[in-house]
């Protein structure tokens, strides 16, 4: 488990000491999380592209290219991920016509996490309207070296990996990062 997760435990929830620890952490490297350089150089749309299971569409090589591109690795039930999807949901409508595409990796946690029908309703839930490529086996997660819940991704108009952003509260960089791409030209 990646983030921190709630235990119900006689109708009062309560942290682990496992999870305590772990956000313990995560409050301490945050800093260091939050800008981490991109994974790697050669980081490409690539394994997204090819991903077999999508909902609310399927982007292509063709639909992505020239543009910039969010890429958000969340689960459904993560609170973290659903804190960052009210900018998410804002940047789709602000900044799609600037040349932003917005693509959703959901990496599930949780054998629920796991149910077709449960993400189809989680995402309607959560306004999550742009593509999302179901990865239950973790090949994309794999292939990002994802570590945490969310992560996201942000390539250039050349399909470059510019910026990893891990955590929530990270919306302030998520948007800087996303405006200085679109002023670039292809």
């Amino acid at each position: 488990m990646k983030h921190v997760a709630l235990h119900h435990t006689s109708g009062f929830r309560q942290l682990s000491t496992g999870a305590i620890r772990l956000a313990l952490m995560g409050t301490l490297l945050s800093p260091f999380l939050a800008a981490q350089p991109a994974l790697s150089e050669t980081a490409s749309l690539a394994p997204l592209v090819n991903a077999s299971s999508w909902l609310n569409g399927t982007p292509s090589h063709a639909t992505l290219r020239g543009k910039v591109v969010l890429v958000d690795v969340f689960t459904f039930e993560c609170v973290n991920c659903m804190n960052i999807t009210p900018n998410l949901r804002s940047l789709e409508r602000t900044k799609k016509s600037d040349g932003l595409a917005i693509v959703g990796i959901h990496s599930p946690e949780t054998a629920y996490e796991h149910e077709h029908s449960a993400v189809v309703s989680n995402l309607k839930t959560l306004g999550i309207t742009w593509p999302v490529a179901i990865d239950n086996d973790f090949a994309l997660w794999n292939a990002y070296h994802i570590e945490f819940w969310p992560t996201q991704l942000i390539f250039d108009r050349h399909g470059t990996l510019r910026k990893t952003i891990v955590g929530d509260s990270q919306d302030a960089l998520v948007n800087q990062t996303i405006d200085a791409l679109l002023k670039e030209r292809a």
